[in-house]
């Protein structure tokens, strides 16, 4: 069986810098950074203050409000976004079977919030368990993608998927793998974050994987920048809606660009640490350009992992040049969680979705908050630090890596009839 090509027609997003797709590109070409001090919750005592907030939200804005009081903030963030995505693509059931029609949706951590409040309240109280009845409704990780399949009525592959930090890059293999394979016809994919708590920001500051400029907040994600010192949290939701081609052109869909390809791989190594060459970083990049079929020269722009920590910005430049060589010298690189903060199960989404951008408008975001540069890099790749470039980028790649070791690559490239 000839696998079926699949390309991108719908897109929502939902950001620190941005919300909508437009606004979130504005943001990123733009340069701006969305980390400010925390208002969700009396962050003072914290190691770390700040974040990468969606501000000024309030989802009975876009949201039935009795229906949002049942949903976690990462199912709200999810439901808005797609929301966009599936109107820019146009998806009704007059020109899509719903039966064909899937959802397959990522988050890393799931309602953490929800989970934080119930808890909370039960050992402040008598010790009556009483709980919300939405509590467990609330909190588990795949209400998103059910919420979303209930809104619009589709009734296809429905599931989540939980890889950390790579979680909706994993979703968005999925869901590719699944219309090439003839499984479905659309699918609305992507995922949705929102750990902005104490819970959240404690548990990161006890790993110490977070900045702690609060000087400086909205320098503190500087990736690839020698004085670094943690990522950054970041919270919002990104959305594709992918189909088939022939079905795409069937219904007279706008097409922004194809998928060509995509690879996961494991770097069994460490819980937090990634492989200190990068080992499972080069694989995965390997895996994506062979399941894409192209040559590694046929890359234009890298969106990195680039969460700003020490170890793991060089351990993914040493992955990039030992997987392209002299092109690596030739390619634009960049770390758009620079801007938005590192989204977690969401960053995959929201950076595959910068990449869509990049491809279809030929302009490369760029690395923010370069002060210093950092003698542990190679000095000749080109991070396109703190100003957009403008380049014709046929096709490029986007990295996540995720706590447990968890890698995965998704390549896009120029549609081409």
């Amino acid at each position: 069986m000839a696998l079926k090509r699949v390309v991108v027609t719908g897109l929502g997003a939902l950001t620190s810098i941005g919300k909508t797709v437009d606004e979130y590109w504005q943001g990123l070409t733009d340069g701006v950074s969305g980390c400010a001090m925390i208002t969700q919750f009396d962050a003072s005592k914290f190691k770390t203050r700040f974040a990468c907030e969606v501000k000024d939200f309030d989802a009975a804005t876009y949201l039935d409000r009795k229906e949002a009081r049942k949903m976690d903030r990462f199912t709200q963030f999810a439901m808005i976004a797609a929301d966009e995505a599936v109107k820019d693509a146009g998806i009704t059931p007059e020109n899509a079977n719903p039966d064909r029609v899937g959802v397959i949706f990522a988050s890393g951590i799931g309602g953490l919030i929800t989970f934080q409040e119930e808890v909370v309240n039960f050992a402040n109280g008598d010790g009556t368990p009483r709980f919300n009845p939405f509590f467990i409704p609330k909190m588990i990780l795949d209400i998103a993608a059910g919420q979303i399949s209930m809104k619009h009525g589709f009734r296809g592959p429905n599931y989540a998927v939980v890889s950390a930090c790579a979680s909706s890059t994993n979703a968005i293999i999925d869901a590719f793998d699944t219309i090439r394979l003839g499984k479905a016809d659309v699918v609305v994919t992507g995922g949705s974050e929102a750990v902005v708590s104490a819970a959240g920001v404690g548990g990161f500051n006890a790993m110490k994987a977070l900045s702690e400029r609060n000087d400086s907040p909205e320098t503190a994600s500087r990736p690839f920048d020698k004085d670094r010192d943690g990522f950054v949290m970041g919270e919002g939701a990104g959305v594709l809606v992918i189909e088939s081609l022939e079905h795409a052109l069937a219904r007279g869909a706008k097409i922004y660009c194809e998928i060509a390809g995509g690879g996961a791989t494991a770097d069994a190594h460490h819980i937090t640490a990634p492989h200190p060459e990068g080992l499972g970083a080069k694989n995965v990049m390997n895996a994506a350009l062979q399941d894409a079929g192209m040559q590694p020269t046929e890359i234009d722009y890298i969106n990195v992992h680039g969460t700003s920590t020490p170890l793991g910005d060089i351990a993914e430049t040493k992955a990039i040049l030992s997987v392209f060589g002299d092109h690596a010298y030739n390619l634009n690189i960049s770390s758009t969680k620079s801007m938005t903060g590192h989204c977690l199960g969401a960053a995959g989404a929201l950076e595959t979705l910068a990449c869509i951008l990049a491809v279809t408008k030929d302009i490369v975001p760029p690395t923010i908050n370069h002060f210093t540069d950092d003698p542990e890099l190679d000095p000749k790749l080109n991070f396109t630090f703190n100003k957009a470039q403008h380049k014709v980028v046929n096709a490029a790649l986007s990295n996540t890596f995720g706590f447990g070791g968890h890698n995965a690559s998704v390549i896009i490239k120029k549609y081409k009839a």
